[in-house]
C-alpha cells in the first residue's frame, strides 16, 4: 500500500450520547487490573436535594468513544424509593468525570 494508506484505521466512535444526562458523584473501586467498579452514586434531584443510591445492578459494561473521548458505559438498573429505573452510567476516563443517562 502506497503512502501507508490503511495502516492505522480510525477507531470506531459511538457518536454522541442520547437522552437526558446529569452530572453525578460516584464512589468506585479500581481493581489491581485497572477495572472500574461503581459502588455508590450521589445525584441531585429536582428539589436540589442530594440523593444517595447504593442499590443498583450492573448488567453490562462497554468501552466506547463519544466524539473521540474514551469512556466506559455501564448499563444498569437503579433502585430509587423502591422503584427500578433503567439507566446508563458513563465514566469519561480522560476527564475523570461521571454522568448518568436516562433514555
Amino acid at each position: 500500500m502506497a503512502f501507508g494508506v490503511g495502516l492505522h484505521p480510525p477507531r470506531a466512535d459511538a457518536g454522541s450520547v442520547r437522552g437526558m444526562q446529569k452530572e453525578i458523584a460516584c464512589e468506585c473501586w479500581f481493581t489491581s487490573t485497572g477495572k472500574v467498579m461503581p459502588l455508590m452514586l450521589k445525584i441531585q434531584d429536582e428539589n436540589g436535594e442530594i440523593q444517595t443510591i447504593r442499590e443498583f445492578r450492573i448488567h453490562s459494561q462497554e468501552k466506547k468513544q463519544y466524539a473521540g473521548i474514551p469512556s466506559i458505559e455501564y448499563d444498569c438498573t437503579l433502585v430509587v424509593h423502591g422503584r427500578c429505573i433503567r439507566a446508563w452510567l458513563i465514566y469519561y476516563q480522560s476527564e475523570n468525570r461521571w454522568v448518568i443517562n436516562f433514555r
